[in-house]
């Protein structure tokens, strides 16, 4: 657990020496959110449409798809796939850590940084536009536990696509396919009841919708009590599906590994 805990930390330091990139990249999220509230709040104009979202609840929804983008390391792909194909992976391999859970601990040393970020967002938009209905009880511990859940899920999304690298020496293409994929079938563009009806039931079961959906339902209050806690569940299984499947992917990937030296 040392390794880890040294390997948080250097993630956290990096965060903050390279401030200015840590910044752009988060203005980039931070865009995106306010430019969606604009959207958004013009064509709800105060009232219910006919999938029942009304202004303050989409505010709220869309405040967590901001917090969905914020978090988990924005240049941890990129990093990861510099490693893989420029071959300082192979430094990764000869330390007495696993490969999956160091990029794991990277992730979370700076994740705090993130949630910061979110917190201020979140303050500011709730004093200019109010705050919006927090689920109570049962709900409110499920809606934690499913931001809590957002943060593997997400990483392993990335990292999924970040291994990736070792078939591919173009991984601009690879990310800008995650991040549209990611945004639609998530909810995070536009709510997946938006969406046509069998396109919807996809999204809705897949890994992505545990990425704003499923933590956006239960914060609104369109999902509670037994919904709310089976899309948690639906959540957790694709962490654990994925985390799996990702060990099994690493050991196909690994050998496609090939350094050169003399």
């Amino acid at each position: 657990m040392r390794g880890y805990r040294a390997l948080a930390r250097i993630s956290a330091k990096n965060a903050l020496t390279y401030r200015l990139e840590f910044a752009f990249a988060l203005f980039g999220v931070l865009f995106q959110f306010v430019a969606l509230l604009a959207v958004w709040r013009v064509l709800l104009a105060d009232s219910t449409t006919g999938t029942g979202f009304t202004w303050p609840q989409m505010r709220g929804y869309l405040l967590v798809a901001f917090a969905s983008g914020a978090v988990v390391g924005l240049f941890a792909d990129f990093r990861m796939s510099f490693r893989i194909r420029s071959g300082l992976v192979a430094l990764d391999l000869i330390k007495p850590v696993r490969y999956q859970e160091a990029r794991f601990a990277e992730v979370l040393g700076g994740v705090w940084i993130e949630v910061l970020v979110v917190l201020l967002v979140g303050g500011v938009t709730v004093l200019v536009a109010g705050a919006p209905t927090w689920p109570g009880g049962a709900e409110l511990a499920l809606f934690t536990a499913s931001m809590v859940l957002l943060i593997p899920l997400k990483f392993l999304v990335v990292y999924l696509c970040g291994l990736a690298s070792f078939w591919t020496q173009n991984y601009v293409g690879v990310q800008w396919a995650r991040i549209a994929i990611v945004n639609l079938f998530s909810g995070a563009l536009v709510p997946l009841a938006y969406l046509p009806g069998w396109l919807a039931s996809v999204a809705a079961w897949s890994p992505f919708a545990g990425m704003t959906s499923t933590p956006g339902l239960i914060l609104i209050g369109r999902a509670t009590g037994a919904q709310a806690a089976f899309l948690v569940a639906v959540q957790l299984g694709w962490v654990v599906v994925l985390w799996f499947g990702a060990k099994l992917l690493w050991r196909t990937a690994v050998r496609q590994l090939t350094v050169n030296g003399g």
